[in-house]
């Protein structure tokens, strides 16, 4: 990945997936890369709000010994009229060499991948509902540490809003790639993406179904727009029919893992008791974000 952006996980190689995972696992056992990035100016160029995505980018980045920079959009410059490109270019003017950024439109950041210097790296932090790469790869990295490197033999349900979530289209992208034959999405006709992005998928109507002998539970963010929208008719619905509970949970396998990449709106698309039970792993995946990001900072920036 040397001087290459991450856009998305569209595409990409298994044997590339394993490289960034292996090396992830390395971070999150403790490895040292103190000084990996020294010298390097990496900058979070964040246009939508964000707390874990940033704030685990600027971990890593430090723990690689980077020079780090955090971009707040709310106070900067383009809140005068600069555009985007105007601000990458002014900041890339300083001497930044990797930007991990977020984006509230779909396309943005490909779109500033191609006004860049020559040896300028971006990495996708989220934009719009189109990939969250490192989100997917951290997600990848917490599956596998608890169920073992073959995909194939795993259950996997995904409950929630897919149709706006760019989290499970990286997620969907990295499972087709790593062998995972069984996945199961379910969510309200209305919140489900079209037949493209569900390629390889079995769609479930009734969640019963869905979690029955599951090894792996993802629940995704309920927008609260969407009720706005008319796609959801009550938050209170939405819990009753697609609600992850303990008492759903019971129909998965009893070593099965939870999911969701946060923030999460709790009594809504998750309870209490799943979120913070045993069988959660939602806290593990913020901490394997930062092993992840290690990774893919180290991957596109060392030389």
């Amino acid at each position: 990945m040397t001087g290459k952006h991450l856009l998305t996980l569209q595409g990409m190689a298994r044997t590339d997936l394993d490289a960034l995972l292996d090396r992830a696992q390395q971070f999150a056992d403790g490895a040292d890369a103190r000084g990996r990035l020294a010298g390097i100016a990496v900058c979070t160029l964040f246009f939508e709000p964000s707390t874990r995505t940033r704030l685990s980018f600027q971990r890593a980045a430090q723990r690689l010994g980077a020079d780090v920079l955090n971009f707040d959009a709310a106070t900067s410059s383009t809140t005068k009229g600069e555009t985007d490109v105007d601000t990458l270019r002014n900041i890339e003017a300083m001497g930044v060499r990797g930007f991990v950024i977020r984006h509230r439109e779909d396309g943005a950041i490909a779109r500033l991948s191609e006004v860049v210097q020559p040896g300028t790296v971006l990495i996708n932090a989220g934009d719009g509902r189109s990939q969250h790469p490192t989100q997917g790869l951290l997600d990848m990295l917490t599956i596998r540490q608890t169920k073992g490197g073959d995909f194939s033999k795993l259950r996997i349900a995904i409950v929630g809003d897919i149709r706006h979530s760019r989290v499970a289209r990286s997620d969907l992208c990295a499972l087709r790639a790593l062998g995972a034959n069984d996945i199961r999405v379910c969510a309200p006709a209305s919140l489900l993406p079209d037949a493209e992005t569900l390629r390889g998928c079995a769609v479930v109507d009734d969640l019963a179904d869905a979690l029955s002998g599951a090894d792996v539970v993802m629940t995704l963010r309920l927008q609260r727009e969407r009720m706005q929208e008319g796609l959801v008719s009550s938050l209170e619905d939405y819990h009753r029919d697609y609600g992850i509970s303990a008492a759903r949970m019971a129909l998965a396998k009893p070593d099965a893992i939870v999911m969701h990449p946060g923030p999460m709106n709790r009594g809504v698309e998750i309870s209490d008791d799943v979120a913070d039970g045993a069988q959660s792993l939602i806290l593990r995946q913020v901490a394997n974000g930062v092993a992840v990001r290690m990774a893919v900072l180290e991957a596109a920036l060392a030389g």
